[in-house]
């Protein structure tokens, strides 16, 4: 027998929802975090490249909100991946030989947390960086 509320629910748009699962999946990769940031660095660059000298215009202004909008949706997003990573993956003997680690991903979320409301590509590159640092510490513990 058909179920009409079954039929209905399963065509309804239903919510979204975004998480990383919370059970040992092994599904880490700190790839995503590193692209992100790369994106940052790109939006940083283009914000950079904004020709104001004849005058504000809505393309400009248009262009702008876009820019802006990428780097900081994209600086959020490598902030809660390798935020992940951190606290999913990570485990007490990776903390043993790396000690410095909790200092590393703090010190990455916090210029991730700078470049988002700042224009700056020095700090961009640095946040890419520092992810990078965070992801070969995690590839070294793959092995």
């Amino acid at each position: 027998m058909i179920n009409s509320k079954r039929i209905k629910n399963y065509f309804m748009k239903s919510d979204t929802v975004l998480a990383h699962c919370d059970i040992p999946c092994g599904i880490y990769d700190p790839n995503d975090a590193i692209q992100a940031a790369q994106t940052v660095i790109r939006m940083t660059e283009l914000l950079e490249e904004l020709d104001f000298s004849s005058g504000p215009s809505p393309s400009l202004g248009n262009s702008m909100a876009r820019f802006v909008n990428a780097k900081e949706v994209h600086a959020k997003k490598a902030k809660d991946d390798i935020l992940i990573i951190w606290t999913d993956y990570f485990k007490p003997e990776h903390l043993e030989k790396y000690p410095d680690l909790h200092e590393k991903v703090w010190n990455a979320c916090k210029l991730g947390s700078f470049v988002k409301v700042n224009v700056d590509l020095a700090k961009a590159k640095e946040f890419k960086a520092a992810l990078e640092e965070i992801g070969e510490i995690f590839w070294e513990t793959k092995k």
